[in-house]
């Protein structure tokens, strides 16, 4: 198959090993990580490697070129979303190339952009760089952003930080200067069980979840109406969402326990610990007025996961490099959340989000990127690497 102009056979190579690792986030990442480190190890470039506390799992980092001052980090997730219960046509876990795209499990979100960053490594080891090339590949980012953030407390403690981050998500190569940050919340309703032909003598926990959520539900429609608003995204304001609800065990008992997740994605302007606090004060009405009827009721929300928004400014010095790299005039926001929230918000890195594919295409059966995108992405990376070599 005829590779598009500009695209790196060298990035085509890597993908297909990259993908035909299973790198689901309840599977370990190490043989890929292993496989980078060997690889990277090939054109004499040192790459540390941060297992997690089993073994299984690991972070990458690597720096090209000088090691006594900051350079640009190309950031990338190497976990990928299970494949079951879809309806592939195609072989998830290997590679296939057909009508200009390439096929396979990860191929966007986000393996397309990480053998590009590699390729760029290797590329990049070869020249005479002035400014560096860090180069950072994490775990766990499909459940919450968990793995990067022991990478994160490494380079809080090193010397020198990256001036500038790339997280390579898959944005149609376009320039991408903030998505909305998230906390994911669980709610245990606790109420007392009975039989249910003496239902009004016990208490429903699953009727005081559903209060709960009605509760939420009113939040969202008064933000929906009236809140916040940031034009720049598909949904404009913060948005709150009930994903998984668990009670009951038989018809004819009344429950006495029900579990509600819960998320709020919100937008730079709006606090979600405050709206947190809002569902709190709700659950606390809710349960005044059942303990009336058991005084074992109860609702306890404790938070599982958070990770903040990106909100880099348009105008940053960042954001104009990143689009003189991919000749972009313009900016985007997207709505899915990403690691460059830590990077910015934890470490002060300047951060945009660019990389191959479309995320319309990921967590989807048959999930692929184009060559085509492949090829602009060498192109901004190979753009990237003459700009090291000359010190920016």
């Amino acid at each position: 198959m005829k590779r598009p102009a500009g695209m790196s056979m060298k990035t085509l190579e890597i993908l297909e090993r990259l993908i035909a690792f299973d790198t689901v986030s309840a599977h370990p990442n190490r043989e890929l990580i292993h496989f980078v480190r060997d690889l990277l190890q090939t054109r004499g470039i040192d790459a540390q490697v941060i297992h997690d506390e089993s073994g299984g799992k690991a972070n990458l980092y690597a720096t090209i070129g000088p090691a006594d001052r900051p350079g640009v980090l190309l950031s990338g997730h190497t976990d990928v979303v299970p494949v079951e219960g879809q309806d592939w046509t195609l072989p998830p876990f290997r590679l296939t190339q057909r009508d200009g795209k390439a096929y396979g499990r990860g191929a966007a979100d986000m393996k397309g952009f990480v053998a590009c960053a590699i390729a760029a490594a290797l590329e990049a080891a070869t020249r005479p760089l002035k400014t560096p090339l860090h180069l950072a590949l994490s775990y766990d980012e499909e459940i919450g952003c968990i793995g990067v953030r022991s990478l994160i407390d490494m380079l809080r403690a090193a010397p020198f930080r990256p001036a500038l981050c790339i997280v390579g998500e898959p944005t149609a190569m376009a320039v991408a200067t903030g998505h909305k940050g998230k906390l994911a919340a669980r709610a245990v309703c606790r109420g007392r069980e009975g039989h249910s032909a003496l239902a009004p003598f016990a208490l429903n926990a699953i009727h005081l979840a559903t209060d709960l959520i009605n509760e939420i539900r009113a939040i969202q429609a008064r933000i929906a109406g009236g809140g916040g608003r940031d034009d720049d995204y598909d949904v404009p304001y913060t948005t709150l969402h009930v994903g998984r609800i668990e009670g009951g065990v038989a018809l004819n008992i009344v429950p006495n326990l029900c579990r509600v997740d819960f998320e709020i994605r919100n937008i730079a302007q709006d606090d979600p610990t405050a709206l947190l606090n809002e569902i709190r004060a709700a659950a606390d009405r809710i349960v005044g007025a059942a303990r009336q009827q058991a005084e074992e009721a109860a609702i306890e929300i404790e938070v599982f996961n958070t990770y903040p928004g990106l909100d880099t400014p348009r105008d940053a010095e960042a954001v104009a490099f990143v689009k003189s790299l991919t000749g972009a005039n313009g900016t985007i926001k997207v709505a899915f959340g990403t690691e460059g929230g830590l990077f910015s918000g934890a470490l002060g890195i300047p951060t945009v989000v660019c990389g191959p594919g479309s995320m319309a295409q990921g967590h989807k059966p048959d999930e692929f990127v184009s060559l085509d995108q492949l090829s602009q992405c060498d192109m901004m990376l190979a753009r990237l690497i003459e700009r090291l070599e000359s010190g920016l």
